[in-house]
């Protein structure tokens, strides 16, 4: 079926499939499993959850916010398991980062410091898997020192801006910063390494600079002005960037 579609529509020398996404194409094996399909359809659900969980902050509904982020996060673990994968150790390290940062979310979800700080530990160990599974793609490059520099100076920014108001959670915010800050040299690295899939690189690496994006708005809703308007922006963000990188599973690993 695939060399069919492949010879019906060719594109500059090159067959239609050998261009799509693999998360996207209609291989036999792909469709004797369904997973094109599923993960077509992932996104829909996806979609109306995080419309739900918007209201939810915006009412200070945070119950039914939890049950809504526990299922919109399930959706990019579950994305991210359907995944045809030719690494299994960048796989199961990724989903091993994408379940650490579900459990986040609920941590995050639920009101207090004590969660808080828990939910932040969860995500700098899911951090910490994601930067293994990208380290274990590709060694740094001079594009990803340069970008190194530039994360660093960022953070270093922030940092100067959230040190005010952090007060005992300054050592564990700092090292939050440390490792999402690794993590973006980590996806500087892959996307730095032209041997692997274009599209792969791409999705991963904006997959990690909006994370890192996500988090200034965390951060700033968490310990600066509280104001609806971070969630209303930080949660789109943060969502974008997991399905990029559940997405750039099954077409770099």
């Amino acid at each position: 079926m695939t060399r069919e579609y492949g010879a019906r529509f060719p594109c500059a020398g090159r067959d239609l499939t050998d261009i799509l996404p693999v998360a996207f194409r209609f291989t036999e094996t792909s469709i004797a499993g369904g997973v094109g399909m599923e993960l077509i359809w992932l996104l829909l659900p996806a979609a109306l959850l995080l419309t739900l969980l918007l209201i939810c902050e915006g009412q200070r509904a945070w119950r039914l916010g939890l049950t809504t982020k526990s299922l919109l996060s399930l959706l990019f673990v579950v994305t991210a398991i359907l995944q045809p994968s030719a690494s299994a150790s960048f796989h199961y390290t990724m989903i091993a980062g994408f379940v650490l940062c579900l459990g986040g979310d609920v941590l995050l979800a639920i009101p207090g410091d004590k969660t808080f700080l828990a939910g932040l530990v969860s995500f700098l160990l899911g951090h910490v898997c994601y930067l293994f599974a990208f380290f274990g793609l590709a060694s740094p490059g001079g594009l990803a020192f340069i970008g190194l520099v530039i994360v660093a100076a960022l953070a270093a920014v922030i940092y100067r801006w959230l040190a005010p108001h952090l007060g005992e959670m300054r050592v564990p915010v700092v090292a939050y910063m440390l490792v999402i800050s690794v993590m973006v040299f980590g996806a500087l690295s892959v996307m730095g390494d032209t041997a692997l899939p274009a599209t792969g690189r791409w999705l991963l690496l904006v997959g990690a600079v909006a994370f890192f994006a996500s988090d200034i708005f965390v951060a700033k809703d968490r310990f600066v002005d509280g104001k609806y308007v971070n969630r209303l922006l930080g949660l789109p963000l943060y969502y974008l960037a997991q399905f990029l990188l559940a997405f750039s599973v099954g077409t770099i690993g």
